[in-house]
């Protein structure tokens, strides 16, 4: 059998506004990967009917969420329609160390975050909609939110899309198979960055000795 090279994991960041498909996109990954894994988000937002504590999200209180961020507990956390969000760090660093992979479904005041604390372990790529029209036609029929919450999310999307320029990859959303394609083929190529193999040096030495 071969012999495998230690490597460390990634953090592999996906943004987008909502509705351009980061979320379909991630739970394809996740699917199709088995050494990727989900970083479970905490939120003050309500849970919804087909959402599992500690799957979706860890659903926290206000004060809860407070004394989280006040201790040091998140990698990132923002304000996202009222409601907060954060990333437990400890799961996260605890799959990197251990050659995990971890996917995070985020906006991009998060990822700048994340870049702040652990900018050679991440990977970043933006979900674009493939047009403006398309952004609201899927927004309106997936269903989950009021017109309201949709005017509110479209509003929101250009000052999103804004902060394409501070991602490593762009992936415009015309059909999620390519879509999808395009992302193993980014997750495929950062998970052989040289500094990212740990135990290649070890390697090398026994191959010329």
């Amino acid at each position: 059998m071969a012999e495998q090279i230690r490597r460390r994991g990634l953090m592999l960041v996906l943004s987008s506004p909502s509705g351009a498909g980061k979320t379909t996109l991630s739970r394809r990954l996740i699917a199709s990967d088995s050494n990727l894994v989900m970083s479970v988000s905490a939120t003050t937002r309500p849970r919804r009917p087909t959402e599992v504590d500690g799957r979706d999200y860890h659903f926290v209180s206000p004060d809860r969420f407070a004394t989280m961020r006040d201790e040091g507990a998140f990698l990132e956390h923002a304000m996202v329609f009222e409601h907060c969000y954060g990333t437990p760090a400890a799961a996260v660093y605890e799959a990197l160390d251990a050659g995990r992979d971890v996917l995070f479904d985020i906006d991009w005041q998060g990822a700048q975050q994340l870049k702040e604390k652990a900018r050679d372990d991440l990977v970043s790529v933006f979900i674009l909609p493939p047009s403006h029209g398309e952004l609201e036609r899927r927004l309106k029929t997936r269903a989950q939110d009021t017109p309201e919450t949709v005017r509110a999310r479209m509003a929101k999307a250009a000052n999103e899309i804004s902060h394409w320029p501070e991602y490593d990859y762009v992936i415009v959303n015309h059909d999620i198979e390519a879509a999808q394609a395009q992302l193993e083929a980014v997750l495929c190529a950062e998970r052989i960055r040289r500094t990212r193999q740990i135990g290649l040096s070890e390697f090398v030495n026994k191959l010329v000795h």
